[in-house]
């Protein structure tokens, strides 16, 4: 891997890890999002403080980290400022969200303990590959209009989000990987909601969690 593109995975990375959510609670008055709720930095949490505003602008920020990382590399790379060693620019574009969402849930500030990366990656697809961030969002959507359970939702459409990569973007090789690699991530970030699904004891959504489960 050349130097000029780890230099960018670093800045996606840094960007990505910008806890959006937690400055917007303490600016407005409701302190320290990881005492409330499930202790989540991301929006679904921020709703759980009865402000939807809130939690809309902290969607939409938290997705557009995923966003801006795919952006930064792709404005880079057509005025020659990076040099592109992968074997596709949608594969270097993925990647970058891919960093982003590591940010996210992994972020420097707060001691590698971040959100699940749910809305970044959805933002980061959406950006990298319109095809597959527009059907992951759809999927999202129709399963919390049925389900009500963000955490369902969000599992079921980062589980598609490979295969539906491989559908519309086979032919861009090393686009596939990458997006597995955030499925696996973003599973595993979900590991305790699983279990609550499982026991079918996860909360619908906007109800709150008790305060003593990290979600």
């Amino acid at each position: 891997m050349s130097a000029d593109i780890f230099i960018l995975m670093a800045i996606s990375y840094i960007f990505g890890s910008l806890p959006f959510g937690l400055i917007l609670c303490v600016a407005f008055g409701y302190g320290d999002i990881r005492k409330i709720g499930s202790g989540n930095i991301g929006a679904t949490n921020v709703l759980r403080t009865g402000n939807k505003v809130l939690a809309l602008i902290t969607l939409l920020l938290d997705s557009g980290k995923g966003a801006i990382a795919v952006g930064l590399a792709a404005l880079l790379i057509h005025n020659g400022l990076f040099t592109n060693s992968l074997e596709s620019a949608a594969s270097l574009y993925v990647v970058c969200g891919f960093c982003a969402i590591i940010g996210h849930c992994f972020p420097v500030w707060l001691k590698f303990k971040g959100g699940k990366g749910v809305a970044t990656t959805l933002g980061g697809l959406l950006a990298a590959l319109p095809l597959v961030g527009l059907s992951c969002c759809a999927l999202w959507l129709v399963s919390a209009v049925i389900s009500r359970i963000s955490s369902l939702s969000a599992l079921l459409a980062t589980l598609a989000a490979p295969l539906l990569a491989q559908y519309f973007y086979g032919d861009l090789s090393g686009v596939t990987a990458p997006v597995a690699g955030i499925t696996v991530l973003v599973w595993a970030k979900h590991h305790a909601n699983i279990k609550r699904i499982l026991k079918g004891e996860e909360p619908k959504i906007g109800k709150k969690k008790p305060s003593e489960e990290k979600a």
